[in-house]
């Protein structure tokens, strides 16, 4: 069986709002040149369920645009977070590796963003240590967390429906 329509879009809409929420509650370090965006480290979720991959992307989308990032920012920093979204949905039967494709996706993305998008004048390779430095903290240390936890009560949160990591 698969998740009903309304089952997954309910999965995605809150998965997008805790992305939102931590995000904007924890401001401070979720935007600029040296972040750790708390938020990524639901990046792991599509380990669970598919409906976390628009979920993470509409939370990114969302979150970008309520903190007052420019338009560069608001599209590919929310492509960098679907694509590592979409990455971990793939990589859901390893669980080591399902952190990888965010920290990547977001490593590459985003400094050209602070770049190119923001003005920031520091090198792109000292940006990417920064972000990939964040991004490790947020989806390895914080996101590996999440995973065993998670996986701990799987039975009770997450249903063994087709489509989602058994």
């Amino acid at each position: 069986m698969k998740l009903s329509r309304p089952a997954f879009i309910t999965c995605a809409a809150a998965i997008a709002a805790v992305y939102v929420v931590l995000t904007l509650v924890f401001a401070p370090i979720s935007y600029g040149e040296v972040q750790v965006r708390i938020s990524e480290s639901l990046t792991i979720l599509p380990f669970f369920t598919p409906a976390a991959v628009p979920g993470l992307f509409i939370g990114c989308l969302i979150a970008n645009i309520t903190g007052g990032a420019i338009i560069w920012d608001i599209i590919f920093g929310s492509v960098a977070t679907l694509i590592g979204a979409i990455g971990t949905y793939k990589l859901r039967n390893n669980r080591w590796l399902v952190p990888l494709p965010p920290i990547i996706s977001n490593t590459i993305i985003v400094p050209l963003v602070l770049r190119f998008g923001y003005g920031v004048i520091l090198p792109i390779p000292l940006l990417m240590l920064f972000i990939a430095i964040g991004e490790i903290i947020s989806c390895y240390v914080l996101g590996e967390i999440l995973l065993t936890l998670l996986a701990r009560y799987r039975g009770r949160i997450f249903s063994n429906r087709s489509g989602e990591a058994k």
